[in-house]
């Protein structure tokens, strides 16, 4: 099932969405060296825009989660960094 984003939160929509989708990474849900879903599909299965979908990206590479390649997408790094150095 689908974690949905809680319009009623204090954090804001891209931080709910970078958090679940960590969760996803965390889990094994998406494999290391995996590509996550294209912002238009991550947009519409959570309900957001493609600008939270960027920013929750955005947070994800800070944490150094996943790599962006140019035209090609997200990937999910092949070694994770710690939960806590996050």
């Amino acid at each position: 099932m689908t974690e949905k984003i809680n319009p009623g939160a204090a954090a804001y929509h891209y931080e709910q969405l970078a958090n679940i989708l960590e969760r996803k990474i965390r889990s094994g849900e998406f494999a290391p060296g995996s590509r996550l879903p294209g912002e238009m599909l991550l947009s519409q299965e959570y309900g957001v825009g493609s600008n939270t979908v960027r920013r929750a990206l955005d947070i994800l590479r800070e944490r150094q989660l996943v790599v962006t390649v140019r035209a090609r997408g997200s990937f999910v790094v092949e070694e994770l960094p710690d939960a806590s150095d996050s």
